[in-house]
């Protein structure tokens, strides 16, 4: 029996782009082999996408009752979010604008 189940993280603080350059390396993986990769990834994005895959497994055993060891990543997703905006003061009384981009992941997990 074919089951997925998600888990999602909403206005994470960090780049859409560089937390898709994670999300490539662990999609389609078995989730033993996802979590292995991202222990040893020095990226800050590893650590925010290992426990995104970490709820949707334990998801999976509670809600499902499914087998850990069958379990891969079927989709994962990093949408754009909103973008905090900051001022930095500049020289002359002027301003510089800062933009805080946030993201949401999104992992679905299944045999």
């Amino acid at each position: 029996m074919a089951t997925e189940v998600s888990a999602i993280l909403k206005g994470v603080r960090l780049s859409p782009q560089k937390a898709r350059l994670v999300a490539d390396l662990v999609r389609g993986k078995k989730v033993d082999y996802a979590l292995n990769i991202l222990n040893f990834s020095p990226k800050k994005g590893a650590e925010i996408i290992k426990r995104v895959v970490e709820s949707a497994i334990a998801n999976a055993e509670h809600n499902n009752g499914a087998d850990i060891d069958e379990l891969f990543i079927k989709t994962i997703y990093v949408d754009k979010g909103i973008i905090l905006k900051r001022i930095r003061a500049r020289a002359k009384g002027r301003a510089g604008k800062i933009t805080k981009p946030t993201c949401h992941i999104k992992v679905t997990v299944g045999n």
